[in-house]
């Protein structure tokens, strides 16, 4: 006998059903509808008691065949799977798949905001108008990630000779292998290059877990410019009466009334603290090899830096204190208030103007 009739009373699972030839796919039509099995040349069926359970990508990506109709039309239920709904289930999966759990003496602590940061990268990723959503971005790019992150962290123990490791957001930049490699792009994606394109999912990313903590970062002079507006704004069409003189043919028409504006949510003073310095010319410069003494001092250095963070959470470690301190620095950096600039394994906070100047100039 074959393999299927040696599974009777089991169940026989076949992986990628289109990659068997239609020839063979022919013979399991009797199988699946009169449940027995024929022998070519002799008048004998044997009855045959067992589930048949299939898989197949939706996506063709190969120059294989595919399911000949009548196997379609005898299997009885076809299910398909999705990608995890909520951050909650897809940090679970990630848990039980990803390769965290492994031997050696350093302590390695991530917190589950870490692993949601982490998520949240690949649920930006299945929004992005840059990534081609017909191909999708599986949870393999979590499970990756999540391996990658804490490799870097042991590789900086192992460097600093530290008893412990805590993520740093610079860690984050050492996850671009798990997504170039795992995210296939549109034609406006690849002209921006697989880098780029990370570099933009980790950074959106980011910023919605800083959204989550700390108070939006308001532009400079946003509020006070509306207020001196209000009033002044005219249609097109009141416009040309205005400058022909006939502002007046319209005042039997009844204007609609304007809609108030909600006032902007409250920012925080001590951001204008902390872009004063970088203003006056200073520079933090953060690696992923730093020891965390050299770290924390570097962050330090930034006036109100610690009293933000405080203010908006509570760091149960310095280690925990110094990540969102420079999730601050990154949420500025998001909202377009400093620049950033990546350079190996450094990254430099500094003013956003005097870095424009000094890249055109360059």
């Amino acid at each position: 006998y074959g393999i299927i009739p040696r599974t009777n009373r089991g169940i026989f699972a076949i992986n990628e059903l289109p990659d068997l030839a239609p020839r063979i796919q022919v013979a399991l039509l009797n199988i699946l509808e009169e449940r027995d099995l024929q022998i070519r040349g002799f008048p004998i069926r044997i009855p045959m008691d067992v589930v048949l359970v299939f898989s197949a990508n939706p996506e063709d990506y190969t120059s294989r065949g595919n399911i000949i109709t009548p196997l379609k039309d005898r299997i009885d239920s076809q299910i398909l799977t999705h990608y995890p709904q909520s951050v909650e289930t897809a940090m679970q999966i990630t848990r039980q798949e990803a390769w965290t759990d492994r031997d050696h003496p350093i302590e390695i602590e991530i917190p589950d905001y870490i692993h949601s940061l982490v998520e949240q990268i690949a649920f930006v990723a299945r929004g992005s108008e840059l990534v081609d959503q017909s191909s999708g971005v599986s949870a393999r790019l979590t499970i990756a990630a999540m391996e990658l992150l804490q490799s870097n962290m042991e590789r900086r123990a192992a460097l600093t000779h530290d008893r412990s490791a805590f993520p740093r957001l610079s860690d984050l930049a050492m996850l671009l292998p798990a997504i170039t490699g795992k995210v296939e792009m549109v034609y406006e994606g690849e002209q921006q290059g697989a880098e780029v394109v990370a570099r933009k999912l980790i950074g959106e990313a980011v910023a919605k877990l800083f959204a989550t903590k700390f108070p939006p970062v308001e532009r400079a002079g946003v509020g006070a410019r509306n207020e001196r507006n209000r009033g002044f704004d005219l249609d097109d069409e009141e416009l040309d009466d205005a400058f022909a003189g006939r502002r007046n043919r319209k005042q039997q028409q009844q204007r609609p009334q304007r809609q108030e504006e909600k006032p902007p949510s409250p920012s925080e003073p001590n951001y204008d603290a902390i872009l004063g310095w970088f203003v006056d010319g200073n520079k933090v410069t953060l690696s992923d090899e730093q020891p965390f003494d050299a770290y924390f001092a570097e962050l330090k250095r930034v006036p109100k830096l610690v009293d933000t963070a405080k203010k908006y959470v509570q760091p149960r470690s310095d280690q925990e204190l110094a990540f969102w301190m420079e999730m601050i620095l990154e949420g500025l950096h998001q909202s377009l208030r400093l620049a950033r600039e990546d350079l190996d394994s450094t990254i430099t906070f500094q003013e956003m103007m005097k870095f424009n100047v000094l890249r055109t100039v360059k």
